[in-house]
Order: C-alpha cells, then sequence, then structure tokens
C-alpha cells in the first residue's frame, strides 16, 4: 500500500445522518432502511453533534420501555454518544485505520470546519486495502 491515501477518496460523502430532536425510533427507522450500524447526528447546518449507534437504540428501546416503563424512548440528543472522535478528509487512511482498531471503533466522522463532510467505515478501508493489495490473478480470491 502507498505511504499516504487520503481519507476523501474513500470516504462515504453522504453519510446517513438524523437530527438530535428526532424519536430513537426515527432513528432505528433510518439504521434498518439504509442497513447501516449507526448514524451521524447533525444540526440544520450539517455542524456534527455526535453519533447514535443500532446498539445506542437498542439499550434506549429495552432500557426505557421494556425495564422502565415507559412508554417512549427518548430522543437521539438524550442518548447520542456527543464525545466523537473525528477525522479530516486528507487524513492517511493506515492511520485512521490504526487509531480505529485502537479505539475499537468501526466508523468515524470526517470533518471539515465543523461541518460533516462524509464518513469512513471499517468497510471502505478494507475496500482501500483491496484496491492496493489486490492480487493480479481474482482467481486467488476463491481459494
Amino acid at each position: 500500500m502507498p505511504r499516504h491515501v487520503s481519507l476523501k477518496h474513500y470516504m462515504l460523502n453522504k453519510p446517513i445522518t438524523i437530527q438530535s430532536d428526532a424519536t430513537i425510533f426515527e432513528a432505528a427507522h433510518q439504521i434498518l432502511r439504509h442497513k447501516v450500524s449507526g448514524v451521524c447526528v447533525v444540526d440544520k447546518k450539517y455542524n456534527l453533534l455526535g453519533m447514535l449507534s443500532e446498539m445506542d437504540c437498542l439499550r434506549a428501546i429495552v432500557n426505557r420501555m421494556y425495564i422502565g416503563g415507559e412508554d417512549h424512548a427518548g430522543t437521539v440528543a438524550e442518548v447520542m454518544t456527543t464525545e466523537v472522535m473525528c477525522n479530516a478528509p486528507g487524513d492517511d487512511i493506515v492511520s485512521v485505520a490504526n487509531s480505529m482498531l485502537t479505539e475499537r471503533h468501526r466508523r468515524r466522522p470526517v470533518v471539515e470546519e465543523g461541518k460533516l463532510v462524509g464518513q469512513v467505515t471499517c468497510r471502505q478501508i478494507l475496500k482501500a486495502i483491496k484496491d492496493f493489495a489486490a492480487p493480479a490473478d481474482p482467481s486467488e480470491y476463491t481459494q
């Protein structure tokens, strides 16, 4: 793999987002509809506010509705992660991959001047590795 490959070449340019005042059920619907494991939480100007995972949604629904007896699971703002590690579009994908492994992150928002411009996931990093380390003979993948 080359020494420096920028995130901008592999990041998702339009990650799935939700606003903080949405309900947990609305967020869960987006996660299921788009078949993703989490969403970026943004305001109306696309400033990143946090991240919400499918586990956050499941925890809120089970804890509030089934254990706590409440009739709603709450809002995204109540359960989202607000301390989020972010990257810039020009960051090196190998360094980001190493950081994601160390921090045990499945996804990382890509931010420029506070605005969400993309997201990188393990899947995009695997694609970058495949692109640069692919065998000359594609039949090698089937063995």
